[in-house]
């Protein structure tokens, strides 16, 4: 397979470092930049080399993937139109708006043997990526996810903004379905609910307390796993990992007999670079990606679910 022909959809905030990311990489030509306002997407395109348009339909016949990363009321319209046209896709989050839009793309891509990935980045944060072989069987998880108010992602919740990154990652280490769903939330600077907090309980027993908030005074973003054999608590913001171990190894925790500790800190790392290489390099073997529209759904439906009592809280 010789080079593979890209293009991002929509490059505002974040679509601007996705055109960055593929421009730099070894064996993509990047085709070009699109975006609703022609300013922006000239902008872009200068930057990165290439060119810019504002309409994306007749350039898909000159690519092969294509990163998506417009406004989530579009995702839908936009996704299906690029798989109808053959294109391989890494669709930001939230997949779409409804479980059936997530169906109908999924259904497309399978139909097409299409790639299609959805962009939960935390997957990549080589904190998570630390887990494989330390996580077991998680009985009680506690995430929090804090940010300063920012009006970017505001067309949306904060659940479906910030806390649907933590419900990826969630799914992803318990291997059990959905038993029980709690949850409160309030608007605060927007017309949608600013800070929220869910309570998830597992079929397997296990329960997951998540936290998230975009009118806070300061960042915070950690996650706590308690198993039988340990405890671990991650700090995305330090970039460092504690694993708390009963007769394991590492140094010994004073007051705490028999429990030891085990420290790791990782480097500043790219996780949007890692994200797109691991989608190319899905393309380029036809392996399944990292996060499949599967997970995309799968959060989505617990998102809404998540929603549903929200809304029934804060409406008089």
């Amino acid at each position: 397979m010789g080079n593979l022909r890209a293009l991002v959809i929509g490059v505002g905030y974040l679509g601007r470092f996705h055109a960055q990311k593929y421009a730099g990489l070894d064996g993509i030509d990047l085709v070009g930049v699109v975006d609703a306002s022609s300013k922006r997407a000239e902008e872009v395109a200068e930057e990165v080399g290439t060119r810019a348009y504002t309409e994306y339909r007749p350039l898909l016949d000159q690519v092969d993937l294509v990163s998506i990363v417009v406004p989530t009321q579009h995702h839908h319209q936009v996704a299906r139109d690029c798989l109808e046209a053959g294109c391989h896709i890494l669709l930001e989050k939230p997949i779409t708006q409804t479980v059936a839009e997530a169906d109908e793309l999924i259904a497309l891509a399978r139909h097409r043997d299409l790639v299609f990935q959805v962009g939960h980045l935390e997957r990549f944060n080589p904190a998570i990526l630390a887990l494989k072989g330390v996580l077991k069987s998680p009985l009680f998880i506690e995430s929090q996810r804090m940010a300063p108010f920012k009006p970017r992602g505001t067309d949306v919740n904060v659940v479906l903004d910030l806390m649907i990154h933590d419900i990826d990652i969630i799914l992803s280490m318990v291997p059990a379905g959905i038993k029980l769903v709690n949850s409160v939330g309030v608007p605060v600077l927007s017309e949608e609910v600013d800070i929220a907090n869910a309570r998830l309980q597992f079929e397997n027993g296990c329960v997951a307390n998540v936290t998230a908030s975009r009118v806070s005074r300061e960042a915070v973003r950690k996650i706590r796993i308690f198993q039988p054999d340990a405890y671990i608590s991650i700090d995305y913001q330090a970039r460092n990992i504690a694993i708390y171990r009963k007769e394991g190894g590492g140094m010994p925790v004073p007051g705490l007999p028999n429990v030891t500790m085990e420290q790791r800190r990782f480097e500043q790392s790219d996780s949007l670079l890692e994200e797109i290489r691991a989608f190319v390099g899905a393309v380029r073997t036809g392996s399944p990606p990292v996060v499949t529209g599967e997970d995309g759904k799968r959060a989505l439906e617990l998102a809404i679910q998540i929603n549903s009592k929200l809304w029934h809280e804060v409406q008089p």
